[in-house]
């Protein structure tokens, strides 16, 4: 139920990370996939590791706040290889840390932009083609922080909770093509992106002791949970949450 040879997998952001954890993970369970994020040379290394273990992967370059590249990613993707049948969309950007009543418009238009906007976008590029074969997988990624609130990253929680009502409205709006769309939100993972949260002791302290499993995330506790809902064994799910936060927000969390 987990195999996914013959499918087409893109993942934007998944030059490192959580990004690239799925690519691989989706390449190991069968997929051809295409790595993607701002520069073909940080890309490389991972199309490079996917193709060595005998997966196959490409690499196309792109900045998700620019449409056009955008666009050109669905297209070389469906030009080389004929279709997608799962997008992940996983990139995102956090360019402030502070209180939302200080925060500059550049600072929350880009937030909102990259990680809402251009999920937008991307899906309505590649969900017509997945219509067409009546059979696609979309994965949004979120994050733990659109269930609460926060005094230093309200932009990015409130961009996250936005990509959870996009999830839901795109998975309405397209379930009777039979394309699912659903969304993962990650807790505190062991990435750069995240690197505030678990490098500090202090901080990494709290967190563990804040976390019923007594630990930090790792890229790959998120990366099987994407491949599950790109494959069979998640086919009557759509519209859904998954959180992936070792039970941090049962007990109110940091």
């Amino acid at each position: 139920m987990f195999d996914l040879s013959g499918k087409v997998a893109v993942v934007t952001g998944s030059s490192r990370g959580i990004g690239r954890a799925i690519a691989e993970q989706l390449a190991a369970a069968g997929a051809k996939v295409v790595v993607s994020s701002r520069k073909a040379d940080a890309c490389a290394p991972v199309a490079d590791g996917i193709n060595g273990k005998g997966g196959e992967a490409m690499v196309v370059p792109c900045n998700i706040s620019d449409k056009a590249q955008l666009q050109n990613l669905v297209d070389t993707t469906v030009k080389t290889w004929g279709k997608i049948d799962i997008l992940v969309c996983n990139a995102a950007a956090n360019p402030y840390y502070g209180p939302l009543s200080k925060i500059p418009d550049e600072a929350y238009d880009k937030t909102m932009d990259n990680n809402v906007r251009s999920n937008l976008w991307l899906c309505n590029m590649v969900a017509p083609q997945m219509a067409d074969r009546r059979d696609g997988v979309v994965i949004i990624v979120s994050s733990i922080v659109a269930l609460r609130g926060s005094a230093t990253l309200g932009a990015y929680t409130i961009s996250k909770a936005a990509d959870l009502g996009l999830t839901r409205s795109l998975a309405v709006e397209w379930g009777d093509s039979n394309i699912r769309i659903n969304c993962i939100a990650p807790g505190v993972i062991k990435t750069d992106f995240a690197k505030a949260l678990w490098d500090n002791p202090k901080i990494h302290d709290a967190t563990v002791r804040a976390t019923p499993l007594a630990r930090i995330g790792q890229v790959d506790d998120v990366s099987g949970v994407a491949v599950f809902l790109a494959s069979n064994a998640a086919r009557f799910i759509t519209g859904e949450c998954i959180v992936v936060d070792g039970g941090m927000t049962i007990t109110g969390g940091l």
